[in-house]
């Protein structure tokens, strides 16, 4: 038996997944979404949750066990995620369709907030992969990498508010979209602490996220602390003012404000010098891929050119 399997023990059938009168809930997902799982797990729930494997990591060998576990489900709380993902039957009106008894569908966002880290992107080269250290992308190297002219170092306080506009406006695109549950009050509520990375939101925003699911089920709780931080693998340094700019103070225990350098990955300090330096020799061993990120993220550079 692999580690895997263990680990998903009840999704693989290797364990009885319990059994009551509150209903079955199935989150479907990335990280974000497991993250909500495991706040709708709290003792004394009004829901049962079974950990699934993340869908990038779905094969056509785990359908059966999806469709299995589909079986029992009454409700699929899911990210958009499209037909055909990575050619597998997998999007969320395939999975919805799948569950034998009908299950409810809520949609929570696929959340993405670069108000606290405005040079940071996501770049996807499935021919390249990730670069090392981080698997994220600085507009300002990337302008380095590509032979652009530069970004300035610091933002400017303007510059910095127009990046988080873009963020409140492709949430408010997707939203609209996908008819997702609201998650830019919870994001600008938090402040500082918003999120570690642009992917990566903070305990405050991941559970009033799984509150407004129990409240889309009809249900009122109060959603506990995990008594640990959630998504908590990369934290990415906020400058002070970037801090100064959105009028915020740094967040407690955080690699916010005056003398945040480092990034923290996985536990470990690791200045912004070496990122940089790193990311800059990947680029030029996979040539096209800064000037792609350029393209994809073109809004958010003019607006910190500005």
């Amino acid at each position: 038996m692999t580690g895997r399997r263990r680990h998903y023990a009840h999704f693989y059938g290797l364990a009885p997944v319990t059994r009551d009168d509150r209903p079955l809930v199935l989150v479907h997902g990335n990280c974000q979404a497991e993250s909500v799982r495991v706040l709708l797990d709290f003792p004394a729930s009004p829901v049962r949750t079974v950990r699934v494997p993340p869908v990038h990591e779905l094969t056509a060998d785990d359908l059966p066990h999806l469709h299995a576990l589909l079986e029992q489900v009454d409700v699929v709380v899911s990210q958009p995620v499209r037909d055909g993902y990575r050619d597998l039957p997998v999007g969320t009106a395939e999975v919805v369709a799948a569950g034998a008894r009908r299950p409810r569908l809520v949609v929570v966002p696929v959340v993405r907030w670069a108000a606290l880290h405005p040079f940071q992107v996501i770049v996807r080269s499935p021919a390249a992969g990730e670069p090392p250290v981080v698997p994220y992308h600085d507009l300002r190297v990337l302008a380095q990498a590509a032979g652009r002219p530069p970004l300035p170092e610091v933002p400017a306080p303007a510059a910095v508010r127009a990046v988080r506009e873009l963020s409140v406006g492709e949430l408010a695109r997707r939203h609209e979209a996908h008819g997702s549950l609201p998650v830019t009050d919870l994001l600008l509520a938090a402040g500082a602490a918003a999120t570690h990375t642009v992917n990566h939101p903070g305990n405050d925003v991941l559970r009033g996220l799984a509150g407004r699911v129990l409240g889309a089920l009809g249900v009122e709780a109060d959603v506990p602390d995990p008594g640990r931080t959630l998504l908590d693998s990369i934290h990415t340094p906020v400058a002070p003012q970037v801090l100064d700019a959105l009028g915020l103070a740094p967040a407690a225990g955080s690699t916010s404000g005056p003398g945040a350098q480092d990034w923290l990955v996985h536990g470990e300090r690791v200045p912004q010098d070496v990122v940089r330096a790193e990311h800059l020799r990947w680029y030029g061993e996979h040539p096209g891929v800064a000037e792609a990120g350029l393209v994809r993220h073109a809004a958010a550079y003019e607006a910190l050119a500005a």
